[in-house]
């Protein structure tokens, strides 16, 4: 794969972080590996004095992002996790519907997510909700499905389902269901007291009178490239999200999402400012789940946020990442030689991506 890369960008190629590092003295490290190397990308960097974007999930457990977030903090780096869903165009627009009060007060989400990755659910669902979580009551269980690859190369013919209500200190509730990986959409809802946001739609008004206002994208040429220009909804006045990145071409929402991060990263490092995600955000959505999990152990009951130890699955989740990669997780010198497998450890214990 390093050769690959290097014969077709025209770069060097190095075995490991360390020997980049050493050659290239970087700014700003952003480890794009699997979610598992993030206990070597991050502690090797910071060590270093280098700036540190990682991939997400931040890590495996909640211990082990705190341990990073610690890292951090003593090398007095710059340290943002790339979860960029909330920042998608749409995403933005739906804060600024929100923010209008077009739907009113906000009241209650739905969150339906299908890939097992489901951090990236909760923090879109979550970013549009008022408040902060606070208590998590969960159910799981595991079926038998018809028979698929995974994207580690493993054949499957189970999977696992996961349901939760999630309460906010403001009162309102997340409910959250993640079905078997299958066919169905991603989607989340935001119930307000005069309309609704139901996926990419605005509703406004209830069940018997209301008018709905689709979201619409539009798209403009650039130096001869297809960029997006806006996405909007036609109320009157219409709510519009401008791309800010038509000059550097950003062709999609999603595109504009990891510009806003890198942009983030790079105002946090000239101008001492916080990144705009942040690894107490990542961790959060990490913990919801886990809160999660640990609900549907203990028969269902309400698990409360944060969490004060750690739950059994994440015991086991620690103790997989020692067996699989031979070193202990603070240990990021040792573990700077060790392959990460595509999926890791929780993916192994508890069948997420």
């Amino acid at each position: 794969k390093a050769k690959a890369s290097s014969e077709t960008w025209g770069v060097p190629a190095y075995s490991t972080l360390l020997e980049l590092i050493d050659a290239q003295g970087p700014d700003v490290v952003l480890g794009a590996a699997p979610p598992d190397c993030n206990m070597m990308t991050m502690p090797i960097a910071a060590a270093r004095g280098i700036h540190v974007m990682t991939e997400i999930p931040i890590a495996p457990t909640c211990a082990m992002a705190d341990h990073l977030m610690g890292v951090a903090r003593e090398a007095g780096i710059k340290y943002e996790v790339c979860e960029q869903v909330y920042m998608w165009a749409d995403e933005q627009l739906k804060r600024k519907i929100i923010a209008e009060g077009l739907i009113g007060e906000v009241q209650h989400g739905r969150l339906y997510y299908t890939n097992k990755a489901d951090y990236h659910g909760i923090n879109g669902a979550r970013m549009l909700l008022p408040g902060k979580p606070v208590r998590v009551q969960g159910a799981t269980g595991a079926v038998k499905v018809p028979t698929f690859q995974h994207f580690s190369g493993d054949m499957r013919s189970d999977d696992t389902w996961d349901r939760a209500v999630i309460e906010f200190d403001s009162g309102v509730c997340l409910l959250f269901d993640s079905p078997p990986r299958a066919r169905m959409n991603r989607r989340w809802d935001i119930e307000g007291s005069a309309g609704q946001l139901f996926g990419e739609s605005l509703f406004i008004g209830g069940q018997g009178e209301h008018q709905e206002y689709p979201f619409i994208t539009e798209y403009a040429d650039v130096r001869g490239e297809k960029v997006l220009d806006h996405v909007r909804v036609d109320t009157d006045p219409p709510v519009v999200f401008e791309n800010p990145y038509r000059q550097y071409r950003a062709d999609s929402g999603d595109e504009v999402a990891r510009m806003d991060l890198l942009i983030g990263m790079h105002r946090a490092i000239t101008e001492d400012t916080e990144p705009i995600y942040g690894p107490e955000n990542a961790k959060l959505d990490l913990e919801i789940l886990y809160a999660m999990r640990e609900s549907a152990r203990l028969g269902g009951g309400w698990v409360d946020l944060p969490l004060t130890a750690p739950t059994e699955l994440e015991r086991r989740t620690e103790q997989a990442f020692v067996e699989d990669y031979g070193h202990d997780w603070r240990d990021a010198e040792g573990l700077v030689d060790v392959p990460f497998p595509q999926g890791g450890v929780r993916y192994t214990v508890g069948n997420w991506d």
